[in-house]
């Protein structure tokens, strides 16, 4: 049997969410103790340890699962009594979310203390190459709300450094091993944008973005349709990537995908550029319009002053 500190490790070296389960008072006469434990993997697996074998560890499972959905830790309250006395206990005391009861002869009861890990999230900026201030402000945005950053980018010149830099010519990104927890935005300025997204679209990843023009991304779907690509990626995904905020630098640019991407994470409905009807009724002065045409073709032109 693996220890417990090699079961952490495996898990946390594949990037998958866990949650440790510790019993840390115990009432009655009960085989478990404090200090008692168990791995709770994010399949509902028990990876590791053991609570003693009085308390049914079914409870404790979908409590740690909860707990890794929610990212939250709780205290788990485990009542052991015999039959008559768990149904005259639940119905006499309105039901709690972290109390369960568990018929056994044992008595007693166990409080349980399930603290949930999680891989650090990661944004993940699909680069083309050379100066993009975009990218900049996304790694500088990524890193200040704590995502771990990174760019795969051939050519890089970036003064905000990501945690990770991947500079190989030929990066298959489909090589990644991508979780729900991973964040991608696309910035290959249309000379990679079908080849990474048709890789992407194989992936289960939280997000993914493309900053392109409106007239880009309606190539870039049709090539995807053509490709085989499931209906179900094309409708998630982003594209042009952000929310509406009337975005105009790149640095703007950049926190609107971003805050998309907070939005998602949160479970947060906002409307995505050129969604609703007061995006697309808008009438915009002469200087306004070309605002807009800068925002909405993010990367596919530069900016006077910007670079490329």
């Amino acid at each position: 049997m693996r220890g417990f500190g090699e079961v952490i490790h495996d898990l946390e070296s594949r990037r998958k969410p866990y949650a440790i389960a510790t019993v840390i008072r115990v009432e009655g006469s009960s085989i478990s103790k404090p200090g008692f434990k168990i791995v709770v993997d994010g399949e509902g697996n028990i990876v590791y340890g053991s609570l003693g074998g009085v308390c049914p560890e079914g409870p404790v499972v979908s409590a740690a699962l909860e707990a890794i959905k929610r990212e939250s830790p709780r205290i788990l309250t485990v009542h052991l009594v015999g039959p008559e006395d768990s149904i005259r206990m639940m119905s006499e005391r309105p039901a709690l979310e972290d109390e369960v009861f568990v018929e056994t002869f044992c008595g007693g009861k166990l409080e349980i203390f399930i603290e949930p890990r999680l891989p650090k999230r990661r944004l993940i900026i699909v680069a083309q190459g050379g100066r993009d201030d975009v990218e900049e402000a996304l790694i500088q945005f990524g890193r200040v709300l704590g995502f771990e950053t990174w760019s795969i980018n051939p050519s890089p010149v970036l003064t905000n450094k990501p945690d990770v830099l991947i500079t190989d010519l030929d990066f298959d990104i489909g090589s990644l091993d991508l979780g729900e927890r991973d964040y991608v935005v696309v910035l290959t300025k249309g000379g990679r944008d079908v080849e990474v997204l048709e890789k992407l679209s194989r992936k289960k990843v939280g997000y993914v973005g493309l900053v392109a023009s409106r007239k880009r991304v309606a190539h870039d779907v049709e090539q995807l349709r053509s490709r085989g690509v499931p209906e179900d990626f094309i409708r998630g995904l982003s594209a042009p990537a952000g929310i509406d905020i009337g975005a105009y630098t790149p640095e703007e640019v950049a926190l609107s995908v971003i805050t998309e991407i907070v939005a998602r994470i949160r479970g947060v409905k906002v409307r995505r550029k050129g969604e609703g009807e007061a995006a697309e009724e808008r009438v915009a002065t002469p200087k306004a319009q070309e605002r807009v045409e800068v925002q909405l073709s993010g990367t596919d032109c530069a900016l006077p002053g910007r670079g490329v």
